[in-house]
């Protein structure tokens, strides 16, 4: 698979064209409320001094990595924030790229394109490693595909498209390769308050300086269009990563820090349950639907996407906008995300609306 432009982008310009009503279940910006706390912060900053209207530090306010290493269990020293989880993860792979210990990186199929598509900026060379049947990593499929060429090793869990979540064993064991192998494994962990399953545990347990997390604030506080994300990083990655971030934004936007600081410190952990508990009753009424549509389909056990697949209707792009025409629902094709999964569709349960598309799909299929 080749990365060229946004697909994401493609179905959603589609959709919006459609000539009837659409359900849109493409894009991850969830539909619920940020916390109040978060408001109230952007309402204080408005009346803050000139001053604070200034520059921030480039590798983010004090403060809010203070308050993010306290929480991690790490020194804010090797805390970076970031323009979004996005940045995060340019800058780890870049960091890992940078170490002249190989080009290849290490990806699962299916895959989050950006992934690729940021290796290929940073003239890596993508190997994909195919996950097991429930979307989990494959251990030994991963091991027989790492070589001395193998730089980077970078997964998502919880993971988008397959709602897999990775025990800590399985974090282990690729933890272990990199260092077999001398690569970095970085691990995307924006999902982490969408683990359905309670099992959930950070790869910042692992204690290795081998290991990068990077996550953000855009899925769990609702607020895809702040842009707050960051990365833990090893102490030998820290300055190169704050250079390259640097170069290219200056800093981090300082209004977004300053309200997600006090959405940090103010939002009660039931915020986050109650997101959850959405999503696990969204989960049932579509795959109900799909059930009654005779569809095949993955039940996540954390973020909020699920893989379906129809008889006869593979997840090409082409099937994609007919579902759009002819259903009324926009769901992302399975092809975008790599071989492993491109006779399925990939929909997004942060809508409102999933009863109506759930309705409209049984209609369609059944």
């Amino acid at each position: 698979m080749t990365y060229e432009r946004p697909q994401f982008f493609r179905v959603m310009q589609y959709a919006a064209a459609a000539d009837r009503d659409v359900v849109d279940m493409v894009s991850g910006n969830p539909d619920w409320e940020p916390p109040a706390a978060l408001r109230d912060g952007l309402r204080e900053y408005a009346d803050a001094d000139p001053d604070d209207f200034q520059y921030p530090p480039s590798e983010g306010l004090v403060e809010l990595r203070e308050e993010i290493g306290a929480r991690r269990n790490v020194s804010p020293d090797r805390v970076v924030v970031t323009n979004g989880t996005g940045e995060a993860n340019y800058l780890a792979m870049a960091a890992a790229l940078d170490r002249d210990a190989g080009s290849e990186v290490l990806l699962t199929d299916p895959v989050y394109p950006y992934y690729p598509g940021k290796a290929a900026l940073l003239g890596g060379d993508v190997t994909y490693v195919p996950a097991a049947e429930d979307g989990d990593v494959d251990q030994e499929a991963f091991r027989e595909a790492a070589s001395e060429e193998t730089g980077l090793i970078l997964v998502n869990t919880p993971n988008n498209p397959t709602g897999a979540v990775y025990s800590r064993e399985t974090m282990r064991a690729l933890a272990d390769l990199a260092e077999d192998v001398d690569a970095t494994l970085v691990v995307d962990e924006v999902y982490d308050h969408f683990d359905l399953t309670g099992e959930f545990e950070s790869a910042l347990t692992l204690d290795s300086d081998r290991v990068v997390v990077t996550t953000g604030y855009s899925k769990s506080m609702a607020i895809t269009g702040f842009r707050v994300g960051y990365a833990v990083l090893p102490e030998q990655f820290v300055d190169g990563a704050k250079t390259r971030h640097m170069l290219v934004n200056v800093a981090t936007s300082r209004p977004p820090q300053v309200a997600v600081l006090r959405a940090l410190r103010e939002t009660d952990p039931a915020y986050y349950a109650d997101a959850r508990a959405l999503l696990r009753d969204r989960v049932e009424t579509f795959t109900d639907a799909l059930d009654a549509a005779g569809a095949d389909y993955t039940r996540p056990d954390g973020a909020f996407y699920v893989l379906a697949r129809f008889d006869g209707f593979p997840g090409t792009m082409a099937n994609a906008e007919t579902l759009i025409d002819e259903a009324g629902v926009a769901g992302m094709p399975g092809e975008t995300f790599g071989s492993a999964r491109d006779d399925w569709l990939r929909f997004a349960l942060v809508t409102p609306r999933v009863d109506e598309a759930a309705s409209r799909l049984a209609d369609y299929f059944g």
